[in-house]
């Protein structure tokens, strides 16, 4: 998928965990999206909780008060879009998703 740029960006926001293999699907998300120049955010949560509702609002609260010339905007939880949805509807009908060791 080729996009062409722009001069905007896309911010991919994701809560941390302690455990790298954790953050593996996020930064396959943002490689897939490095080449795209948008100006939206994008909270890559399943659903909009604190984060999203609270603390990410405010994080480009500031972030527009420091560059009153760019223009922030934020899109829903990326977890609450139809498609994404859809998608994690027929991964867990399908029966051949990876199987992950009960510990």
């Amino acid at each position: 998928m080729t996009h062409p740029q722009t001069d905007t960006g896309l911010l991919l926001f994701a809560h941390g965990a302690r455990d790298p293999q954790w953050a593996r699907p996020f930064q396959a998300v943002a490689d897939r999206c490095r080449a795209v120049r948008g100006d939206d955010r994008v909270p890559l949560f399943l659903g909009a909780g604190g984060h999203v509702r609270k603390d990410i609002p405010v994080l480009l609260a500031r972030l527009q008060a420091d560059h009153p010339q760019v223009r922030f905007t934020l899109r829903q939880a990326i977890g609450e879009a139809d498609a994404v949805v859809a998608a994690m509807a027929d991964v867990a009908l399908a029966g051949n998703a990876v199987q992950v060791p009960v510990r």
